[in-house]
């Protein structure tokens, strides 16, 4: 049976802040945007629950809590109603990706208003436990798999910092901008709306297309050839590295060389490197290890609850910049663990 998400589950609120938590003691636990806080001697909700980032960094992220537990007022509770597993709804609710109906610049939101109708499948409970125990056997070899893949990229990191991270380098020192062809962000929510997207078309990238810090085909939406028509400007190319500037902020991506025609949203800054100088790969990379980058970025976001990135950051972030020759060599050990990633998957 199709239903939407109000048929299912009542919105609540919490008015919490964690400074009103710290130091309390209890044996009821209150949970927050990055999981658990700590231990007070009250709780707000008697029954399992499913809780939802509403405000700043990790907007969208959904959680399953136990009963006898309260979340902070950055959370919203959804609070499952008596024709649905609470853990039925929490696998539900993941799959909706809320992050994409957050609005605001500087500390993003999302409201139950504007999700509400998301539509999905309602099966029995009988089926939702058959549903659920899947889903947990699943999750449980996608563990194991991460914690295999975890492994390969704490590998990537470490060589990259080993070849790249000696501040005592005489390396010249560049900004994003001086080794960039192009850079832009995608339209304004008033030049592309929710109601524009098809079935198929041309690709418009968001933040699940980067969320892993590497390219992936989650979410594709679409828009029509003649609406592409209006936005070409923000066209994305092979080789071009999307970098997340709202939502879950800092995660970056190499658009593949088969990428059909496609634009990004507003939600990702787009870089055409200057391939004569820059290596797509090493600058991906680069945002999410060099050290000197990773500084910067912490000392220009606002806080955990206000981490943004806009274009102008990211484009005056000053590095070394090595060789050409020595970023090609970072590329093939990257391919060669990148092989190994894909053995361990198919095993």
């Amino acid at each position: 049976m199709r239903v939407k998400l109000e048929d299912v589950c009542v919105r609540g609120s919490s008015n919490l802040k964690q400074s009103d938590v710290i130091d309390k003691i209890g044996e009821y636990p209150i949970y927050g945007a990055a999981g658990y806080i700590g231990n007070v001697d009250f709780y707000h909700q008697d029954q399992p629950y499913v809780a939802v980032v509403k405000d700043g960094a990790g907007i969208g992220r959904t959680s399953l809590y136990p009963a006898k537990s309260s979340v902070i007022g950055t959370m919203q509770y959804l609070l499952p109603k008596e024709n649905v597993l609470p853990e039925y709804l929490c696998y539900v609710v993941k799959y909706m990706h809320l992050e994409k109906y957050f609005t605001g610049a500087t500390i993003p939101h999302i409201y139950f208003k504007e999700y509400k109708k998301e539509e999905f499948n309602l099966d029995t409970l009988d089926r939702q436990k058959e549903i659920v125990n899947i889903l947990g056997r699943i999750e449980c070899v996608i563990s194991s798999r991460q914690q295999e893949l975890q492994k390969l990229d704490e590998l990537i990191k470490a060589r990259f910092v080993e070849m790249f991270g000696d501040k005592e380098k005489a390396w010249p020192v560049v900004t994003i901008a001086d080794i960039c062809k192009d850079s832009r962000t995608g339209p304004f929510g008033s030049a592309l709306h929710h109601d524009e997207f098809v079935n198929e078309g041309i690709f418009v990238l968001g933040i699940d297309n980067a969320v892993e810090n590497r390219f992936s085909y989650n979410r594709m939406r679409y828009i029509t050839e003649d609406k592409y028509q209006q936005l070409k400007r923000y066209t994305v190319y092979p080789g071009d590295v999307i970098i997340t500037i709202m939502g879950t902020v800092g995660r970056s991506a190499v658009i593949p060389k088969d990428m059909p025609k496609a634009i990004n949203t507003k939600h990702l800054a787009c870089i055409t490197p200057d391939a004569g100088v820059v290596d797509s790969y090493f600058l991906c990379n680069a945002f999410q290890i060099h050290p000197d980058i990773k500084q910067q970025l912490r000392g220009q976001t606002k806080g955990a609850i206000m981490d943004g990135l806009n274009l102008t950051i990211i484009k005056g972030l000053k590095f070394r910049l090595p060789p050409l020759e020595l970023q090609k060599q970072f590329l093939e050990f990257y391919n060669q663990v990148d092989k190994s990633k894909v053995i361990k998957l198919s095993n």
